[in-house]
């Protein structure tokens, strides 16, 4: 899926352009990031490159829209969680750790109540603060859906998040309200704390809808 702003809104295509593109054409609107140096070969990705400073650069005053997008890959890609960090290697599925992490709220249930407990706690969490006005202010035709993963850790941390292609201000926004989950009881296996792998689809328009998924397998990224 292809991020756009429309008429004069800036945009980045995350299907072509690297995290490492970002950091660079951002270097140059104060992120706080050094330029990334590149090699001085021609090829589709370095002219993607520099077509992404050029305009970021030659921008004069830029639009609220712009501003904001232009945020939003700040903080998706300057946060020491964010999507640089995310890998499929790390813990269990959560559809087959024995015990799930055990939300606050849900202690002393049983293993299928507190899967439920965790599934209704995490939804319930995200849609209360999900800042709504983001996704209304895209003034979509009709509502949108996108996946989320992130990582549980054995310490009840979540970790590891990413989301997967759509708006970057939607995206900035579900890791800024993923990063506010509290720390909860780690999910354990075998009797062992583990790590597991977690999987939202976010339904987003004028409403906000999450549903915890729990994926046959490891996504691939």
């Amino acid at each position: 899926m292809t991020n756009r702003f429309k008429e004069k809104t800036f945009f980045v295509n995350q299907y072509t352009i690297t995290i490492s593109v970002i950091l660079s054409a951002l270097a140059a609107l104060s992120c706080k990031k050094e330029p990334k140096v590149f090699p001085n070969t021609e090829s589709d990705l370095i002219m993607k490159i520099n077509a992404v400073q050029e305009q970021v650069m030659a921008q004069g005053n830029m639009t609220e829209a712009e501003e904001q997008a232009l945020l939003s890959l700040c903080s998706i890609v300057s946060h020491e969680d964010g999507l640089a960090m995310y890998t499929t290697d790390d813990g269990m599925i959560l559809k087959d750790v024995e015990i799930t992490p055990v939300f606050d709220g849900c202690e002393d249930l049983s293993k299928q109540e507190t899967r439920e407990c965790f599934n209704n706690k995490v939804s319930t969490f995200i849609v209360r603060e999900f800042n709504l006005s983001v996704s209304k202010d895209l003034n979509l035709s009709e509502p949108k859906m996108v996946e989320a993963f992130f990582i549980i850790n054995e310490n009840g941390n979540l970790t590891g998040m990413k989301v997967r292609d759509s708006e970057v201000i939607v995206q900035a926004e579900i890791l800024r309200v993923l990063r506010k989950m509290p720390k909860m009881k780690p999910a354990t296996h075998n009797g062992e704390r583990v790590s597991v792998l977690c999987s939202i689809i976010v339904k987003y328009g004028n409403n906000l809808e999450v549903d915890v998924v729990y994926i046959p397998e490891r996504p691939n990224t």
